[in-house]
């Protein structure tokens, strides 16, 4: 059995480097990104990996942000006992509290990250149907008054495209190193959990002396206690 992440399309290239980087044994599974356009999509979707899932995993782990659920994803994971990373979205993930210091400066701004900048035509443009109606771009996108790509690998196409989008866009933009940031911090925690549990797991396992067959703490005179999960 292993360790699950279900994981938001978003953020599949980059939690998949992630757990090469670190030489997990892991079980990616992703969720469509598409689902960012239809928010009401996600809890089910990811119930869906959680049930395909189950099966095969000790511990299953959500990578993702609430991303316009409203709640529904929380609500459906808490039912399931199943932890996901912390904040509101993939913005918030990569940049910690760098994302709020960048929204209370300018709440129009229209982040960009690695994934973003490769999909923007597919997933904004085409995805909003811009591509078939070039005079909704306004309509989209009037509130925005800057673009930030937050970055997360160096490359200088990206950053090309990311200086296309902003002029397709009309605005200014402004760019940002985050790195993995907060979404390796969560993943490498969890996954030190996941270590010491099965550490933990595996020493009991080793001292046959104090559980009896039925999962019981056998009495040596000491005030231990063992449960069966």
């Amino acid at each position: 059995m292993k360790t699950g992440l279900i994981v938001c399309g978003a953020l599949g290239r980059e939690v998949k480097d992630i757990v090469r980087q670190h030489g997990w044994d892991v079980i990616v599974s992703g969720v469509s990104p598409a689902d960012h356009l239809r928010p009401h999509r996600i809890a089910p979707d990811v119930e869906k990996r959680i049930l395909a899932l189950r099966s095969r995993c000790d511990r299953l782990f959500v990578v993702f942000g609430d991303c316009g659920s409203q709640g529904m994803l929380d609500k459906m994971l808490s039912e399931y006992g199943i932890p996901r990373t912390r904040g509101p979205n993939c913005y918030a993930l990569y940049a910690g509290d760098l994302y709020a210091k960048l929204l209370t400066e300018e709440l129009g701004t229209f982040f960009l990250t690695d994934f973003l900048v490769r999909t923007f035509r597919r997933a904004v443009i085409n995805g909003l149907g811009l591509d078939r109606f070039p005079q909704l771009k306004e309509e989209f996108f009037h509130n925005c008054r800057r673009v930030v790509y937050l970055i997360q690998r160096e490359d200088p196409a990206l950053r090309r495209e990311a200086e296309s989008i902003a002029r397709y866009l009309g605005l200014p933009l402004s760019t940002y190193f985050t790195g993995y940031g907060g979404l390796e911090r969560q993943l490498d925690e969890w996954m030190r959990l996941e270590t010491k549990h099965a550490t933990s797991e595996k020493g009991l396992a080793n001292t046959p002396s104090l559980v009896s067959g039925d999962g019981e703490l056998a009495s040596d005179g000491n005030d231990l206690k063992c449960c069966r999960s």
